[in-house]
């Protein structure tokens, strides 16, 4: 297994809009902002053993927030949608 796969794919995302999209057999992770989009669907492939039919990438921006009157600003986060194949899953609290 190529180091590559495990720069590619950051950590996946476990938040609630996260866990209602995986009922439609889709995940998120976070991932290199430099990944495209093949990279990704090869590293998941690969990492998680399963399949992969459609990725799709956003770019989420990060935020101005305040920390005991310091102003300062969230970095920007690159994110995959991806939609796994039918009877396909992945469990996070087991694999990697």
């Amino acid at each position: 297994m190529d180091i590559r796969y495990y720069d590619t794919i950051i950590n996946p995302v476990i938040t609630e809009k996260s866990t209602m999209i995986s009922e439609n057999n889709q995940v998120i992770f976070n991932v290199a902002p430099k990944a495209t989009k093949s990279e990704i669907k090869e590293a998941v492939e690969i990492l998680f053993g399963v399949k992969v039919k459609a990725v799709n990438t956003f770019i989420r921006k990060g935020k101005e927030k305040r920390f005991k009157g310091i102003s300062g600003r969230q970095s920007n986060i690159k994110r995959a949608i991806l939609s796994l194949a039918e009877d396909q899953s992945i469990d996070f609290s087991t694999d990697l």
